[in-house]
């Protein structure tokens, strides 16, 4: 999916960087936005808990199926969830609640949609944690749009990606 928004963008002789927001400004920046990071993704997980909670949320065997148990799997998830972290926000928070924004002339409709789309994209997982990730990708989309940069999200889907799986591949067999 990120190939073809990088698609889209060259030819309408744009760059990914639009997507981003602002520049990287140096190591004060990026641990700003690494901090903003980690208390959205402590925030997020009270909220995403609680309905987690609430819903009697499990995961099914698909999502058990994709957790790490090995060192070499731990590696391969630890590129995975770099990857999910960068592309997923690019397409989601970046690109589509951009696009939903402008089409609608709503930033609410643009972090609607993009977190309707977010949720569905996860249908390999229960219709209960579909719900779950339709909140996260509201809270990443409001993140975004507040911070008007996809870095602090980055660094917290990212974070969340991989401590989850990591410990969820420890602790559920």
């Amino acid at each position: 999916m990120l190939g073809f928004v990088w698609l889209g963008l060259r030819l309408r002789n744009q760059r990914m960087r639009i997507l981003l927001g602002e520049n990287w400004g140096g190591i004060r920046q990026i641990s700003r936005d690494l901090g903003i990071g980690v208390l959205f993704l402590i925030v997020a997980n009270l909220v995403l808990s609680l309905i987690s909670h609430l819903l009697k949320a499990a995961p099914n065997a698909a999502t058990l199926g994709l957790l790490p148990h090995t060192p070499a799997e731990i590696a391969v998830f630890s590129l995975l969830t770099v990857t999910a972290g960068i592309c997923e926000e690019m397409i989601f928070r970046g690109y589509l609640q951009r696009q939903f924004s402008a089409f609608f002339r709503s930033v609410a409709a643009g972090v609607v949609l993009q977190g309707i789309m977010f949720g569905a994209s996860h249908g390999y997982q229960t219709s209960k944690f579909m719900l779950i990730i339709f909140v996260y990708g509201l809270m990443f989309g409001l993140l975004a749009q507040s911070r008007r940069s996809l870095r602090p999200g980055m660094f917290a889907h990212f974070l969340q990606d991989l401590i989850t799986g990591i410990a969820a591949g420890r602790f559920m067999k």
